[in-house]
């Protein structure tokens, strides 16, 4: 498959995993200080139009975090705990919307050094597929892609 590197492509691995691949035209390191690092990440969580809160971000193993994204006055809550820090390759954490309480997934991102570009990779693991099914049909690609486009905006901040 070509990955045309400005949209995510959203796949369905299994009946409970879903598949996120997306290449940054930025290195490695810029991407996952991006994906980690509390600063940036208010700047491109969420689909256009919204605002970010970082309650909770330390990404280290054992760590909670908590985001609280805004649109139209609408507040809505994520949370979870960091499992697997591997900087800056490997990032896995728990992730819950608290507007489904106890739908927990697990995230695991892997980031791929392509050169001077970067190949995100993150697959979630759901405890059913209609679970998955659910995350599917929340508008996920689209508020993957706004936040993928707002991320690339980030990166190329960091590169000038």
């Amino acid at each position: 498959m070509t990955i045309d590197g400005h949209i995510a492509q959203i796949t369905t691995p299994t009946e409970r995993e879903t598949r996120v691949e997306r290449i940054f035209d930025a290195p490695r390191t810029d991407v996952w200080r991006a994906l980690t690092d509390p600063a940036l990440l208010v700047r491109w969580w969420g689909p256009h139009g919204t605002t970010t809160r970082i309650d909770r971000w330390e990404a280290v193993a054992g760590t909670d975090w908590r985001v609280v994204v805004t649109s139209g006055g609408v507040k809505q809550g994520f949370r979870g705990s960091f499992r697997e820090v591997v900087a800056p390759e490997r990032l896995v954490r728990s992730f819950e919307w608290e507007g489904m309480p106890g739908h927990v997934a697990v995230e695991t991102m892997t980031l791929e050094e392509l050169g001077p570009r970067t190949r995100l990779v993150v697959v979630g693991l759901f405890h059913t597929t209609a679970e998955r099914d659910g995350m599917l049909n929340s508008g996920m690609e689209r508020g993957t892609n706004d936040s993928y486009e707002r991320l690339d905006e980030v990166l190329s901040s960091l590169a000038a």
